[in-house]
């Protein structure tokens, strides 16, 4: 029987040594559909940004190898060099990393590109930083709706942007079918308990615009590496109105820390997701 929906893996929950033919294998034995790239803002994942065409067939060959792909991409080095940045040689390094990702993208056949939603991060935010992300987000999503990739804002920790209302606001402005929102369930639990809202209010805000959706636990005040069902999201609610909203797309985020039992920890995690997305 075809399934309705796809679940991804994020990248980080499995070990950086391992190669990318490795990782392709080690989340097909787990259960996952597709990988899901990471290029955060250390150097070691910003020269992926910079891989030359050789280097591009290795990871294309290991696609062929596996029957495994990477779909979508988390594009979170923006944090570092983000849109909304006072310094102009930021700003310009943040076109330049959108351009290249957009780049190896298409390369990569992948269509979906998370943005985080920060308009600055280590800066202080004002209402210049946020007309700068504004400026430079249209340049951003003209780039690449010219590649036919889409762009999708994750719910961040920061007040900018934390809840899909927040990200629509901007869907709304540059009113692109090349620009939606791709949330995080477990950040868009925490800023519904913070502002007193329910996450599936906020979920119907982003209706026809959601690209597709992070799966990750949180805790109160706490936003990564936070064991599977230790934590306070209702994974089958979110789930529910997600797939209520047409959503098909699911990435199970989590993140290796060096436990022994990571491999087993990952397939519990799918099982998990599984066992609610299995009653859509």
């Amino acid at each position: 029987m075809e399934k309705k929906y796809t679940l991804g893996l994020y990248e980080k929950a499995m070990p950086a040594t391992l190669s990318y033919t490795e990782k392709l294998y080690t989340a097909d034995e787990c259960g996952f559909d597709f990988v899901e790239l990471s290029v955060d803002e250390t150097d070691e994942k910003l020269a992926r940004l910079d891989y030359t065409k050789q280097e591009i067939k290795a990871i294309t060959d290991a696609v062929s190898e596996t029957g495994l792909c990477f779909r979508s991409m988390c594009l979170s080095a923006h944090r570092k060099y983000p849109f909304g940045s006072t310094d102009t040689a930021v700003r310009e390094r943040s076109m330049e990393i959108m351009k290249k990702a957009v780049r190896l993208a298409s390369a990569l056949g992948i269509r979906i590109i998370q943005l985080a939603g920060y308009d600055v991060y280590y800066e202080t935010g004002s209402d210049q930083t946020r007309r700068l992300f504004t400026e430079n987000l249209k340049k951003a999503v003209e780039h690449a709706a010219a590649a036919g990739v889409l762009l999708g804002f994750e719910t961040m920790e920061t007040p900018f942007m934390d809840t899909v209302e927040k990200a629509m606001h901007f869907v709304h402005e540059i009113g692109s079918p090349y620009l939606g929102v791709y949330p995080d369930l477990g950040n868009i639990t925490n800023a519904a308990l913070l502002y007193k809202k329910k996450v599936t209010g906020d979920l119907e805000t982003g209706r026809g615009h959601i690209l597709a959706m992070h799966l990750k636990e949180t805790v109160p005040g706490k936003y990564r590496e936070i064991p599977f069902g230790t934590g306070h999201v209702d994974f089958a609610g979110g789930i529910k109105k997600a797939w209520e909203l047409g959503v098909r797309r699911f990435v199970t985020e989590m993140w290796y820390t060096g436990s022994p039992s990571w491999k087993d920890d990952i397939k519990r995690a799918n099982a998990l997701m599984k066992s609610f997305l299995e009653r859509m």
